[in-house]
């Protein structure tokens, strides 16, 4: 009896010991399993913590400059206007055109399209202006073309720009021959038609693909050089624009040419300055559009005279500028190391370069000694 009650202790204490394997089994098979889920987890927060430092990084690169990270696949910011352009327009060097200003010139052709206009007194009193065209392929009547002065050509050097003009003033002509300067002269080239719609010598004109073709004759540039940077310096906020501080109202302003008698008139609703003179609105012949822009700049320059009375102006040096956008006017300073090289640059009274506003640009140059009248807000 006592030897069979130790067989059946002997059989309990075995089988307890084959359940406690048993369990022990099955606890490490439960924490192996655990580890390894652990382990794959922690992988995974890591993998995850990667991507989020990724993404921080990124997010502070951004919040560093907020727009200028933006980016349309295809475009590019113009260096006319600061907009966004397919790549090749971008690229594009730009076409400047001398336009005939006068009465009998009344309307000019494509000149809407202009990105970029200069105007500058000449002799008697009249202006021209130097208009800059970017990829416009699409333009087949572009004038009346009148002839160069100096201070255009300068002006179209700082833009790299293929430059168009029907004649020459005769102190304009050692510039014109150096190979820097990009001439494209209407006196010379075959591609310029006359019209018979008003008197010569104000129904000279060219056509888009006229110019490239005399720019692939003479061998001149299409495309910017990799090192090339614009003049203007322009907003990169798409949605905002850059208000002016401490500027004053501006709803009018009148630059005081004597002949033409232009001024300017800010548009609330498109937020532009639209262009009038010969007490009417400037309008385009092609498309009856009246002209308007963005930024309008009144550069004070030093009146300079060759021995026959004909005007120059010192375009290099330092020296006073208004800059009018949305509505707001102030006084800033330009400044330019060279005559025939380099840009002009603008820098307000703290020494902090101007930022333009995106769009077209209206440049008025003017004697140190002129009046522009600004009519401001009540």
């Amino acid at each position: 009896m006592i030897l069979s009650m130790k067989k059946g202790n002997k059989a309990i204490v075995m089988t307890s010991v084959l359940l406690l394997i048993a369990v022990v089994f099955l606890v490490l098979s439960f924490l192996k399993k655990d580890m390894i889920n652990t382990a794959n987890i922690n992988s995974d927060i890591e993998s995850n913590n990667s991507i989020v430092s990724d993404t921080q990084s990124n997010d502070s690169i951004s919040n560093t400059n907020d727009t200028s990270v933006v980016s349309y696949e295809g475009q590019a910011r113009s260096m006319l206007t600061g907009e966004w352009v397919d790549e090749d327009t971008a690229r594009s060097v730009p076409v400047a055109v001398m336009y005939s200003n006068i009465y009998d010139a009344m309307p000019q052709s494509s000149i809407s399209y202009a990105d970029v206009v200069f105007e500058s007194l000449v002799e008697g009193g009249i202006t021209r202006l130097c208009c800059l065209f970017e990829n416009q392929t699409q333009l087949e009547k572009i004038g009346p073309v009148r002839s160069c002065r100096t201070y255009y050509l300068m002006f179209a050097k700082e833009f790299e720009a293929n430059y168009v003009h029907f004649g020459y003033s005769e102190y304009a002509e050692k510039y014109l021959k150096q190979s820097k300067f990009h001439s494209l002269d209407g006196m010379v080239y075959c591609n310029f038609y006359r019209t018979d719609d008003r008197v010569a010598p104000h129904n000279a004109y060219t056509s888009w693909d006229g110019i490239m073709e005399s720019v692939k004759e003479k061998g001149y540039p299409t495309v910017y050089t990799s090192d090339y940077t614009s003049p203007f310096t322009f907003n990169t906020d798409d949605n905002k624009d850059i208000v002016i501080q401490n500027g004053q109202d501006c709803s009018a302003f009148y630059v005081g040419y004597p002949y033409n008698k232009p001024w300017f008139e800010y548009d609330n609703q498109t937020k532009t300055y639209k262009r009038f003179q010969f007490e009417a609105p400037q309008i385009d012949e092609l498309n009856g559009q009246q002209l308007a822009y963005k930024n309008i700049l009144v550069k004070y320059v030093e009146p300079q005279y060759y021995d026959n009375g004909t005007p120059n102006y010192k375009v290099s040096g330092t020296g006073k500028w208004l800059y009018i956008t949305d509505g707001k006017a102030v006084e800033v300073t330009w400044v330019k190391r060279s005559e025939t090289e380099g840009a002009t640059r603008y820098y307000y009274s703290n020494g902090e370069e101007v930022i333009l506003n995106q769009g077209k640009t209206y440049i008025c140059q003017v004697e140190s000694t002129q009046e522009v009248n600004i009519t401001y807000e009540q």
